[in-house]
């Protein structure tokens, strides 16, 4: 329960010249994510940060030739502070989806890729999908809905253009190298733990820049993974994560303990014992519960395996 706690108010009035005044003054409030509390009073949490931008936005309107007082308050019911926190939630939360849909318009397609998607001008247009996550990130006082998807959408966009990946570090002249660049890897639908993990590996170390398509049957130019007797698939005692890691020499330390943790969890044979195991197996059937549409599932699933690739290089550092 949120008890009553101060807010920082704003009130001012501007003169009716220059007419672009009070929209330069609605701009810098949205900025710095005010919300409306009554005609020219608007809020913010009481925090530094806050109080910097409120008196900096004081000084504009003075200068304006208007007038302006910065105070703090706490209501006398708590209510209203949960009122107020659901105001700023939703703000955010719609920051946050408008962002996010914006996000996944630029995702690979089978189509982008022929026309390619190299080009500088969609790389700056990711730049700018992740500069206004981190102004919204800024004023988002209490943690609203969307954060996480919209960061993991930009996340994939960001690895599909970095030219630095480790894959476009791998030796291009080697022809297992080249010929499994830009490609669409398909595979069967509902992906579970061994084409999630597989997924994620394939985008991080083998082809950055990989789409992902969901079929029983590849078409012509697709290559396939974890789909009965063809491409990149089970192996005598292999899952397919092993099989790619064994079929592109793979030999990060991380990718290798997570081997052991997919093939326990796919071919339940509890070979390998890893402590994480059942709790990362639990972590990928709530995605699959929660996410309907594969790509969001594997999309996620994507961003899941970075964040525990980062944790445990983080660790072993």
């Amino acid at each position: 329960m949120i008890a009553s706690r101060p807010w920082l108010l704003l009130t001012h009035q501007l003169p009716a010249r220059p007419s672009n005044a009070r929209v330069r003054v609605w701009r810098r409030l949205q900025e710095v994510g005010a919300v409306a509390a009554g005609t020219s009073v608007y809020v913010l949490p009481h925090t530094d940060e806050c109080r910097a931008d409120f008196h900096c936005l004081r000084q504009d309107i003075l200068s304006l030739g208007g007038e302006a007082a910065v105070f703090a308050a706490e209501p006398e019911d708590a209510r209203d502070s949960r009122r107020l926190v659901a105001a700023f939630r939703r703000l955010r939360e719609d920051d946050y989806r408008a962002l996010n849909a914006r996000a996944r318009r630029l995702l690979p397609t089978r189509e982008r890729h022929r026309r390619g998607t190299r080009s500088a001008g969609r790389r700056q247009t990711v730049q700018r999908l992740r500069d206004r996550f981190r102004q919204i990130e800024r004023i988002d006082f209490f943690r609203a809905r969307g954060r996480d998807s919209a960061d993991a959408v930009i996340r994939t966009l960001e690895r599909a253009f970095d030219q630095t990946s480790e894959a476009a570090r791998r030796d291009a002249g080697s022809g297992l190298s080249t010929e499994y660049q830009n490609r669409c890897w398909i595979t069967r639908p509902r992906p579970s733990i061994d084409r999630i993990s597989s997924a994620w590996l394939i985008r991080r170390f083998i082809d950055p820049l990989a789409t992902f398509a969901f079929a029983h049957k590849p078409a012509d130019g697709d290559v396939p993974f974890d789909m009965p007797g063809i491409g990149f698939t089970h192996q005598d005692s292999m899952c397919t994560f092993e099989t790619l890691v064994q079929a592109f020499s793979v030999r990060d330390p991380v990718v290798q303990r997570l081997a052991r943790i997919v093939h326990d969890l796919d071919l339940k044979d509890a070979r390998f014992g890893v402590p994480e195991t059942g709790a990362i197996g639990h972590v990928i059937d709530g995605f699959r519960g929660l996410y309907a549409d594969d790509h969001a599932l594997l999309e996620q699933g994507i961003s899941f395996f970075d964040a525990f690739a980062g944790s445990k290089t983080e660790v072993t550092r």
